[in-house]
């Protein structure tokens, strides 16, 4: 990065979407490795990395609940899916020569840590990225409000939501081609309109902790480390 970068300490919020790249369902393993090689560059300019990362690419709990199935069960499935994909990325950020942790909302001490937020934090200061996995631990509870959880309990300077668009729109600009993009709102803006970015609960979290929210998209190269140093495409909601 050639820009400093303003943020000290970040957590990035990953859709399990986006790591399947052009497949169906699944991981892609090319797509893991260019989206961890963009991290690493940011973690290689001393910015401490916390991510969550989602599991929709390979199970959404409620699609059981849509379909008749128990609502609890389904989410603990897909927060088991969240952990695969937590796996795939410490796999590839061993690759670039990162340390990385996985640490789970749900036990499962043979697989990964269990989050204990002072050991978290030391992770984070000792220039380890920590992978955030099993949402919150709870049902009914989507991992944009794990993030914002995750982000406030580390005491991140911000949240990034890397997503299939460059910020945030009035529509979906696939769809709707008015749509209207926004480069700045505050929360409580994003939660009067009904701007679908993030879930209610994650985007009050924010807002109570005074946390900024980057919306960028994941799929340009070298947009996160842009965004990071207060430069690039993005969406920046705060106050």
């Amino acid at each position: 990065m050639t820009t400093p970068p303003r943020y000290r300490r970040i957590l990035l919020k990953v859709s399990g979407e986006a790591l399947m790249g052009g497949q169906g369902y699944g991981i892609d393993p090319a797509v893991v490795t260019r989206i961890v090689s963009d991290i690493a560059g940011i973690v290689r300019s001393g910015v401490e990395v916390a991510v969550v990362v989602g599991g929709g690419n390979i199970f959404r709990g409620v699609q059981v609940a849509a379909k008749g199935g128990d609502r609890v069960t389904g989410d603990h499935m897909g927060m088991l899916a969240t952990v695969m994909n937590g796996l795939a990325l410490r796999d590839a950020f061993s690759r670039e020569g990162i340390a990385a942790r996985v640490v789970s909302g749900i036990a499962m001490p043979t697989v990964c840590e269990p989050f204990v937020q002072p050991r978290a934090l030391r992770h984070l200061e000792k220039g380890r990225v920590v992978i955030f996995v099993g949402g919150t631990g709870n049902p009914f509870f989507t991992t944009d409000t794990a993030a914002a959880l995750r982000a406030a309990e580390m005491g991140c300077n911000a949240l990034v939501k890397a997503t299939q668009v460059d910020g945030i729109y009035s529509a979906d600009p696939k769809k709707d081609p008015n749509a209207t993009r926004f480069d700045r709102l505050t929360h409580q803006e994003v939660l009067n309109r009904g701007l679908e970015v993030m879930d209610a609960a994650a985007i009050a979290l924010a807002r109570d902790n005074r946390i900024p929210i980057i919306v960028c998209s994941i799929h340009e190269p070298g947009s996160l480390a842009a965004v990071v140093a207060g430069n690039g495409r993005a969406t920046v909601v705060e106050g």
